[in-house]
Order: structure tokens, then C-alpha cells, then sequence
């Protein structure tokens, strides 16, 4: 036992050293998630990027649908183009069934520098794997993804724009373009739930994430009119087709 007029310095000597411990132990643990977290806010906190999810192998269509003619360009090409005519700070194009056919039809568009163009080899396990690809290649550079499906042809950079604009200044960590009652598409999500979309599964998409934190989104109607609707098979082609030569249309 130390002398008594050691014994005081001692205690206050294991004190600090204990806590000293628990300032490590919490520095990686904790601290160290944290202090990452302040410096991603402070570089990447308001960039949004935009994941176009075009992999799937168009199974009802009969052929790839991202190839289908549309006032002569691609589907996939016009949609691409209205992304990178938006606020995106930069666009992920995820491919997968015919991947190497499609980026040869997409031309000069690939050496725009926002665009990356990634594939997924795993796009038979559904969009969430599309997802995860995508957002693996921007987790750490942007606080915000916006999701932008290939297969909806009257997407433009305005809705893009007006869907940014509202959610930012919202400061949602979630939200959607809003078509009459329902959440309607593109969807866009802040980094506070990135772990979240990078857990998903199957064919679902983002949905189940509406669902939990519904009370938490920020659902945007469109500034004007909106045709939401995607191509799944020939007769949705055909509808797009007649909607695009009506006088009517909204535009393409």
C-alpha cells in the first residue's frame, strides 16, 4: 500500500488512466464514425447524384427495351440525357443484360465526365442489386442519390430539378415525386439511410424504406403535368408511341 500522501495522486492517476482508455476505446468505436461522418457533411453533404437503373433483362418486352426507338434515339439515351441535363452533380448508368450492346448504341454520350457507367453482373437477383452497385460508387462522395428508372420516357431534367430543389429544402432524409395520391418515381434518399438501401434484397427496390419512414418523406407534385408511366411490354410501347404523336403530348 502506498503512503498515505501517495495515495491520493495514485486514485487520481488510475482515474485519468481509465479514462483515458475509454476516450480510445470510444474514439475508434465511436468517436471515430462520428468525426467521419462531420467531415463527409462537410465536403459532400448537398451533392446529389443519380443512379439510372437500366440492367434488367426486359423479360416481358421481348427485347432489350433500353434499345427501343424513340424519335430517333434510344430510350435509354433520351432518359440519360435528361440526367445529365439536370442539377445531378453526377450520374451512375448501371447496366447488366446486354450490357456491352447497349453502351455501344449510347456513343458519344459515355465521354460526358458526370457520367460513369458501371455494370452488374448480379442484375437476375433484381433492382436492389442495381441499387447497391450504383450507390457503391458515390457513398462517399455525395450526401444525397437520386434513383431515376431507365424504362419512364417522359422523365425530364425540370421534374429532375424540381425534385431536388423541394427535398433539400425540406430536409427530408427521403422523398419522391407525387402523382395524384400515390409516390410515384424518381425517388431520392439522403446518406442517413445509405446503410439501409445497401441492405435491400430481391426485386423490391426502395420501397419498404416509404413504408418505414413514411411520416418522414417529402413527396413533390410535379410543377405541371407528368406522365409517370414506364414500358414493361409491347403494348406500353405502343401507347408511348400513340402518346408521342398526339398534338396533347407533353413533350419528349
Amino acid at each position: 500500500m502506498p503512503p498515505k500522501g501517495e495515495l491520493v495522486p495514485q486514485v487520481i492517476q488510475d482515474l485519468i488512466s481509465m479514462a483515458l482508455e475509454g476516450l480510445h476505446l470510444m474514439t475508434w468505436a465511436d468517436m471515430g464514425a462520428e468525426m467521419a461522418e462531420k467531415a463527409f457533411l462537410s465536403t459532400g453533404e448537398e451533392k446529389v447524384a443519380g443512379l439510372l437503373l437500366a440492367a434488367g433483362s426486359s423479360t416481358r418486352m421481348g427485347q432489350p427495351k433500353q434499345l427501343l426507338s424513340v424519335g430517333g434515339q434510344t430510350l435509354l439515351r433520351k432518359v440519360l440525357g435528361e440526367a445529365l441535363n439536370s442539377d445531378l452533380d453526377k450520374v451512375v448508368l448501371v447496366l447488366g443484360y446486354r450490357a456491352e450492346e447497349i453502351r455501344k448504341r449510347l456513343g458519344r454520350v459515355l465521354e460526358d465526365p458526370r457520367l460513369a457507367v458501371v455494370e452488374n453482373s448480379g442484375y437476375k437477383k433484381g433492382i436492389s442489386s442495381s441499387i447497391i452497385v450504383g450507390l457503391s460508387t458515390i457513398q462517399e462522395s455525395h450526401g444525397h442519390v437520386m434513383i431515376l428508372l431507365g424504362d419512364m420516357p417522359f422523365i425530364d431534367s425540370g421534374l429532375v430539378n424540381h425534385l431536388i430543389r423541394r427535398y433539400l429544402d425540406s430536409g427530408s432524409p427521403l422523398g419522391a415525386i407525387k402523382k395524384g395520391t400515390r409516390r410515384s418515381h424518381p425517388v431520392i434518399f439522403s446518406h442517413r439511410l445509405y446503410h439501409e438501401l445497401l441492405a435491400l434484397k430481391g426485386d423490391q427496390g426502395a420501397r419498404d424504406l416509404f413504408r418505414k419512414y413514411s411520416d418522414l418523406a417529402c413527396l413533390v407534385e410535379p410543377e405541371g403535368f407528368f406522365d409517370d408511366r414506364d414500358i414493361d411490354t409491347p403494348e406500353d410501347f405502343a401507347g408511348f408511341q400513340t402518346t408521342l404523336c398526339s398534338p396533347d403530348s407533353q413533350g419528349t
